[in-house]
């Protein structure tokens, strides 16, 4: 660490620097309230740090600090210049030769879907924005007033909000940084005036750098944008770009020097990976999980998030990358978000959609049964959200989605009931406005997750934890009757 500091450090809040023992999708615990869960347990058995090198910067980041890194390295600033710091050795790089703090925040004010249902829920605050504000409110940062600037997919809460000022955030930059974040950062440097908002835009997928440093949980940029047109989603309009494959390859490579084996290959939808619009393409798909695959680091592949319609319009896909990854045997299974949203037919046209885009679809409900049969024959598990509060929502819709929770009972897979959150924040949903159909969605759903979460987490950490297994998976079985009836009670009108 450099005794005056670093020019510029990026950094995030505690919850985002860790592999959680090797099991990504624990990550969403961050969510939960702190009341619901004492930090000690949090911070050592869900949460726990990443590893740091002997100089005391991390071995593995998130990945947008990565990229940011990689960025400035490539527009000219110095090694000696930047630094990723994890942010329990905040003191160590801050100094007085800092100028800029560079953050990247998922939920910067525990307002996003997830945290706004689970704390609404269960009250009380989550840990990202305790901790952001921790970091903030750090007595190094204080005392040297580095320019803050705050960037990452949670930024659109702070827009136009001034809890910005409150947390003393100088600059958010919202959208791709690639466009805007060298100039931002040498101007800064120059002593020139830091703007308040600023906006980055959609870049062509070649100027995303290739990453120089491991990322937390092998997580690996293989599109970016989406275009669906889904009204709660801030992808909504940003087009869908494909990283070129050798790229893909490049950061694979780099980020399991680690020590994993597993890459998580991460977009909107993996399985449009070279499409043109929403068609999938089959051969693109394909020759990305054989090369990847081929890599000697790589033991098992796995990806972040899928449509239903990709599904239904390639099956046939669906069976060869389970035969490929040899689902159901050393690897159990391929988990992934998959937006389901609503049973309603009616929600889907009204609020999404772009999201059963092609043309051999039945109807939103018979498309996702029909999807769910098609992932369990072929060992893969889908972590469907169901959004609550949709505009224009009525009564009929809510019971197309507590049937659909009925009829998805027997399919191996995670239904996770959320509250419409807007961009706007004013039409979002509350929890004052709950009525029974929303109870009892909620808590069929949980109920559904209960049933499974045993032996889903067993064979998850039997592939990929490292560490904190047992403790966790204790912690999960005695958990889950009391969890039922603190739901129902909480829920209770």
């Amino acid at each position: 660490m450099k005794v005056n500091g670093y020019e510029i450090v990026l950094t995030s809040d505690r919850t985002l620097f860790s592999d959680y023992g090797g099991g990504i999708f624990l990550g969403f615990i961050s969510c939960f309230p702190k009341n619901l869960i004492p930090e000690w347990i949090f911070f050592n058995v869900f949460c726990p740090p990443t590893k740091v090198a002997v100089d005391g910067l991390p071995l593995s980041a998130p990945l947008g600090l990565r990229v940011i890194e990689s960025l400035l390295l490539n527009s000219g600033f110095k090694r000696d210049q930047v630094a990723v710091v994890h942010p329990d050795y905040i003191d160590k790089a801050v100094g007085p030769d800092t100028k800029i703090l560079g953050l990247s925040e998922m939920d910067p004010l525990g307002v996003g879907p997830a945290t706004s249902t689970f704390t609404q829920i269960f009250r009380g605050q989550a840990y990202m924005p305790i901790k952001l504000k921790a970091l903030l409110n750090n007595p190094i940062v204080t005392r040297y007033k580095p320019k803050v600037v705050l960037g990452g997919s949670g930024v659109w809460q702070l827009e136009n909000n001034e809890e910005k000022d409150k947390l003393g955030i100088d600059c958010v930059v919202l959208g791709e940084g690639e466009s805007v974040v060298p100039n931002l950062f040498h101007n800064i440097l120059q002593g020139e005036p830091v703007p308040k908002v600023i906006y980055g835009q959609p870049i062509d997928a070649a100027m995303i750098p290739s990453i120089l440093g491991p990322s937390m949980n092998g997580l690996v940029e293989i599109s970016r944008g989406c275009g669906r047109g889904c009204l709660h989603c801030s992808l909504a309009s940003s087009k869908k770009r494909d990283i070129p494959l050798e790229h893909i390859l490049k950061d694979v490579v780099t980020t399991l020097r680690y020590g994993r084996s597993t890459p998580i290959l991460h977009a909107e939808d993996v399985l449009l990976y070279g499409s043109n619009g929403y068609t999938v393409n089959k051969e693109s798909v394909m020759k990305l999980f054989q090369e990847v695959k081929r890599l000697p680091e790589v033991k098992f592949i796995d990806i972040s998030h899928f449509s239903i319609s990709s599904v239904l319009q390639a099956p046939d896909l669906i069976g060869e990358i389970s035969q490929l990854l040899n689902l159901g045997g050393e690897q159990k299974f391929l988990g992934a978000q998959v937006g389901v949203e609503t049973g309603s037919q009616r929600l889907i046209k009204k609020c999404m959609k772009g999201k059963p885009a092609f043309e051999k679809s039945k109807g939103w409900y018979e498309d996702v049964i029909v999807a769910f049969e098609t992932l369990m024959k072929n060992n893969w598990v889908p972590a469907a959200t169901l959004l609550i509060g949709l505009p224009d929502e009525i009564d009929r819709d809510l019971e197309e989605s507590i049937q659909l929770v009925e009829d998805l009972k027997t399919f191996k897979s995670l239904l996770v009931p959320l509250f419409f959150v807007s961009p706007s924040r004013e039409k979002s949903f509350n929890i004052k406005d709950l009525n029974d159909l929303h109870r009892e969605l909620i808590i069929k759903s949980w109920e559904h997750n209960f049933r499974w979460m045993s032996l889903l987490y067993k064979e998850y950490s039997g592939m990929y934890m490292h560490r904190g297994k047992w403790p966790i998976y204790l912690l999960l079985t005695l958990s889950a009757k009391y969890m039922k009836r603190r739901l129902k009670r909480l829920l209770s009108p």
